[in-house]
């Protein structure tokens, strides 16, 4: 009989094996494996809809990348590589208010004065300006509040270049205005360099050349802010009863916009929540305007030890009316800055003095010309 089963074959290897009982234990582990999964992904649905996705990004967030970056004392105190942010007011003003709590600086730092503009759009007296900064980089910032719609166009030479900052709409005698202040301020404080701010406006120059004016500001014990208790109607007239408690009548002040302050008095004005309501409900136009009494009261009730009581730019009240005289260009003579210059006396760190006004206002578009070939003799710059 020939054999069915092929040569070399064993015939039990052709039988069919009995299959083996899955393993308990490995079923086990299946089961505890399987639960661990589906409640992760309850607990992470539960995170999502109660807490918000941001907290369950948070364990993400633990992860680090391999080649980070170090932080150092640098990536803190060098200023921002550009002015123009996305920060609101309230956003700026918080960022803005911080201040170390030890005085002593851990690097080395030299103290700027921050030159804030307060503009409508061009600064007419800019070729001026830049005679003045040139030589000093290190010794100064530049700011400018503008328009929101007016768009620079210094080219890039220009000390003025990139130097805008976010803007509002200020209006002449409004909060806005004192608003405006206060951005340049924040702004300014942002770089940790800047020691002391002093605001201009477009029509502002420079009397005296800038290692002058550095000397005077840096080696001076007080900020230069005009606060005056005027009793007349122009003065405690303007003062509103519905101020009080926090500003009673010997409290109010009257000065110029334009001063001088430290970073200490600027902190101040910045995170200020106590006068600010209070000016901008009760001292409105045409009964009251803010930018000459907000800041001044302020300084006076916390810090009035800290103030000179007089502004550093010369302003000419002498012809009347609401604002002051203007200087064209048959005005710039060397008698007219004698007068500025040599003709004044003031106290300067409580001695007398015949240096009081390193600024003067309000100088017309025409009076460039002259005063660019009367700087050099009259000013030093």
């Amino acid at each position: 009989m020939q054999s069915r089963l092929e040569e070399g074959k064993d015939p039990a290897a052709l039988r069919i094996s009995p299959s083996r009982p899955f393993p308990l234990r490995l079923l086990q582990f299946f089961l505890v494996f399987l639960v661990i999964g589906l409640g992760a992904s309850f607990l992470s649905m539960y995170m999502i809809r109660h807490f918000g996705i941001q907290n369950v990004a948070l364990v993400q967030s633990t992860f680090k990348p391999c080649f980070e970056q170090p932080v150092t004392i640098e990536s803190w105190i060098w200023p921002p590589s550009s002015l123009l942010h996305t920060m609101n007011d309230t956003e700026l003003f918080w960022r803005a208010s911080f201040v170390p709590r030890i005085k002593s600086y851990p690097f080395k730092r030299t103290p700027k004065i921050a030159f804030m503009f307060l503009t409508k759009g061009p600064l007419p007296m800019a070729p001026l300006w830049e005679k003045f900064f040139k030589g000093h980089g290190k010794f100064y910032s530049i700011y400018i509040h503008s328009l929101p719609s007016y768009n620079a166009d210094f080219p890039p030479s220009s000390v003025f270049y990139n130097r805008q900052i976010p803007s509002q709409v200020a209006e002449w005698g409004m909060m806005s205005m004192c608003d405006s202040e206060r951005r340049l301020l924040a702004n300014a404080l942002l770089d940790i360099s800047n020691e002391w701010f002093i605001l201009l406006s477009e029509s502002c120059i420079p009397l005296q050349n800038f290692s002058i004016v550095y000397r005077y500001i840096s080696h001076s014990r007080y900020s230069f802010m005009g606060a005056v208790d005027e009793p007349g109607p122009y003065g405690r007239g303007r003062y509103d009863e519905n101020m009080a408690p926090e500003i009673n009548m010997s409290d109010w002040r009257k000065g110029s916009q334009w001063f001088e302050i430290n970073r200490e008095l600027a902190v101040m004005i910045v995170q200020d929540s106590t006068y600010y309501p209070k000016l901008k409900e009760f001292c409105i136009p045409h009964k009251c305007y803010v930018d000459e009494h907000y800041f001044q009261t302020m300084l006076t009730i916390n810090t009035p030890r800290l103030l000179a009581n007089r502004s550093l730019t010369y302003v000419d009240w002498s012809r009347g009316g609401a604002h002051p005289a203007t200087f064209g260009k048959d005005d710039i003579k060397e008698e007219f800055f004698k007068k500025i210059l040599q003709e004044q006396t003031c106290l300067y760190n409580n001695q007398p003095s015949s240096l009081c006004f390193l600024f003067a206002r309000k100088f017309a578009p025409n009076a460039l010309g002259p005063l660019l070939d009367i700087a050099p003799k009259a000013l030093g710059i």
